[in-house]
């Protein structure tokens, strides 16, 4: 398998679940000014990371979609639940850091995208801040009342979860008193997988 990734994209997600289930991969880096090169837009036409491509060359896009994919085709790491409720815990919090949480980070990654007034960019991420803050305070209590988010066993959705509070230490979004937070943060850091992802990205 190939995963084409972005440091410290939602990818590093994508990179963990392999550390995680011990998979054979190689990773490439595509960088910000590639996305949308010709020659990456025949793996992926979105221009977005992550993809990976099997050894017969089938290309899977979208994040949500390749951690399912390896979650489904390593069985044994159990990564996506053990029974029906399991199952819809993990995919009831990915779907919130997919559709909620990420997506909220985007007037602060790209505000001109939102509103071309630059004098307008500041009230814009103070407004995406506050709701990053109380986004983030729904996950610290969930965290509060489960080691991880699916439950007692670590899933597809923890990583997609470390990705985003590293963004929000990056931007500087209030998580202040978030101790169920910061104790998932810390757990995930010192994983042996999270640490030889984050070392294949030069992220730590």
């Amino acid at each position: 398998m190939k995963l084409y990734y972005l440091p410290g994209a939602c990818s590093l997600a994508s990179h963990i679940v392999l550390e995680w289930i011990g998979a054979t991969y190689t990773a490439f880096e595509v960088a910000r000014d590639q996305l949308k090169s010709p020659e990456y837009l025949k793996i992926n036409p979105g221009g977005a990371v992550p993809t990976l491509v099997e050894d017969d060359d089938w290309a899977l896009t979208e994040n949500v979609a390749i951690l399912h994919y390896l979650a489904e085709k390593f069985p044994q790491s159990q990564l996506a639940g053990t029974d029906a409720r399991s199952r819809a815990e993990v995919n009831r919090w990915l779907g919130f850091l997919n559709s909620d949480v990420h997506q909220s980070f985007k007037p602060l990654f790209g505000p001109a995208s939102f509103i071309a007034d630059a004098n307008q960019h500041a009230d814009l991420a103070e407004h995406a801040k506050q709701k990053l803050h109380r986004l983030f305070a729904r996950l610290d209590e969930r965290l509060g009342q489960s080691t991880w988010l699916g439950g007692a066993d670590r899933s597809i959705a923890d990583p997609y979860l470390f990705v985003v509070l590293r963004w929000a230490r990056a931007k500087k979004i209030d998580l202040t008193g978030m101790q169920a937070l910061d104790g998932f943060f810390t757990r995930m850091h010192a994983d042996e997988g999270v640490q030889r992802a984050l070392k294949a990205e030069s992220l730590g």
